[in-house]
């Protein structure tokens, strides 16, 4: 049974992500010595974000995590097309980001694989590729979980891929469902 569906956010709806990278408990990951690892996301900022990642598609693909039951927006997700020349002619990197007080209840891994369906089903992405630090165990455990495979792990960086094929192989259904 699905819990989630991915929203693709009208600029009006901008403040959820303001208030998601503002989270100090969410963006813990993204910490330094010298930071809290929050991301200044200013409201005057909004609409020049939005033209680029919104309105970027199908080079970029951005939506909100949201909680079938209830509606609530629980996360961010993203994709882009890689536009260095690379192994795959259409290599996209992603990101995900689940808000702190859903983590840790199977969200991560049904919104990445919801995410994995944009890629390969609607954007007809030959790979998809995310990196992160070595040490979230969690965050490598929901990959590895999705189909991802581990392709280096370098100065604490961990770079998982799929590939379309791999992808498919590992899927129930096809992407007319």
């Amino acid at each position: 049974m699905e819990r989630l569906r991915l929203h693709i956010p009208d600029l009006s709806e901008l403040w959820y992500r303001q208030k998601l990278l503002s989270d100090p408990d969410t963006m813990y990951f993204n910490r330094t010595s010298d930071s809290s690892g929050c991301i200044d996301f200013a409201e005057d900022g909004f609409s020049d974000w939005y033209k680029y990642w919104i309105k970027g598609f199908p080079m970029r693909y951005y939506a909100y995590i949201v909680r079938i039951s209830d509606g609530s927006f629980i996360g961010e997700l993203w994709l882009y097309k890689n536009d260095i020349v690379g192994f795959y002619e259409d290599y996209y990197k992603m990101g995900i980001i689940i808000e702190n007080k859903f983590r840790r209840v199977g969200y991560g891994r049904e919104a990445l694989e919801l995410l994995l369906d944009v890629a390969f089903c609607e954007l007809g992405a030959a790979s998809v590729n995310n990196f992160f630090e070595s040490y979230r165990s969690e965050a490598l455990k929901v990959h590895l979980n999705s189909g991802f495979k581990v392709d280096s792990v370098k100065n604490h960086i961990c770079n998982v891929s799929i590939t379309a094929r791999e992808y498919f192989n590992n899927r129930k259904s096809n992407c007319s469902t």
